[in-house]
């Protein structure tokens, strides 16, 4: 059975506690499975010299998905929680698994972790990493935070990382917590192949990724894993319309293999908070309760 998400409107939900508490109760009352948030640490100023392009600057905001998560964890009792995607090299790995495997025994084991390696030169720059080599990097990352979150002392020695017979504690709860990758290059999909619980592709419809999910089994076969064992997410927008549209997307993505389905509120006008739970509450009448 298809697990359904709603994605955080990061970009226009305002940074308000009881605002976000409203938002999360509100997603777990109407039967949704998870959160999704995006994640941005800084965003760029279009006017800076050289110029800039990019889906986002610093006029839009974005809570810190594992800080937002913390809080809703407080605030519900079995809504899971996934970051879709933290820019994994952007951030210290031995810290980035203390944080995560925090919240995961905050929350009770409800927390997966989206990663990906990102666009935004400006964003590493400011945040002390390189952007060169984010691609080789994020892999020994990966295996560094299994190490860390399955293991009491780790001894580690690679090209980035040295961790001289160390360890978190407390543990998390999920050991280890599950890693899914967000992208679409070759490359990624030839890493979760390798080292991934899951994918978070960022197609609009079952067709547009219908090659990619074809080579992702390719190299999952290859790897000697079984592909019905990784979860794919897709993500699909409320603007798309009706009852009628809702249904017919979510069974093209169950036919293509999806595990999880996120509903989207932003960039529709939406103004209020209530507007985006409004809308959630709609989906969830209309197309979630058909899918048993």
């Amino acid at each position: 059975m298809i697990k359904f998400g709603v994605v955080y409107p990061q970009t226009e939900y305002p940074p308000d506690p009881a605002a976000i508490t409203e938002y999360a109760r509100n997603a777990e009352r109407l039967g949704f499975n998870h959160v999704l948030a995006y994640s941005h640490v800084l965003g760029a100023n279009p006017e800076r010299p050289g110029g800039w392009q990019g889906p986002y600057t610093h006029a839009h905001p974005f809570i810190e998905p594992l800080l937002l998560f913390s809080y809703m964890a407080a605030e519900t009792e079995q809504l899971e929680f996934t970051t879709g995607i933290i820019i994994l090299p952007q951030r210290q790995t031995a810290l980035f698994a203390k944080q995560a495997a925090t919240l995961d025994v905050l929350c009770g084991g409800r927390l997966r972790i989206g990663i990906g390696i990102g666009w935004n030169k400006v964003e590493y720059q400011a945040l002390g990493e390189d952007f060169h080599n984010r691609g080789a990097r994020v892999e020994e990352q990966v295996t560094v935070l299994k190490e860390l979150w399955t293991r009491p002392l780790v001894d580690f020695k690679g090209h980035w990382h040295d961790i001289p017979d160390a360890g978190i504690n407390p543990l998390p709860i999920q050991r280890p917590i599950p890693i899914w990758f967000g992208g679409h290059h070759d490359n990624v999909l030839r890493r979760i192949a390798r080292l991934g619980d899951g994918w978070m592709p960022n197609y609009r419809t079952p067709a547009d990724a219908h090659n990619a999910l074809t080579q992702l089994r390719k190299y999952l076969s290859d790897c000697g894993r079984d592909p019905s064992e990784i979860g794919i997410e897709a993500r699909i927008s409320f603007g798309n319309g009706s009852e009628r549209d809702w249904g017919s997307s979510i069974q093209e993505w169950r036919e293509a293999g999806a595990t999880h389905i996120s509903v989207n509120t932003m960039g529709l006008g939406f103004e209020k908070p209530s507007d985006h739970i409004n809308a959630l509450e709609m989906f969830a009448a209309a197309a979630m309760s058909q899918q048993v």
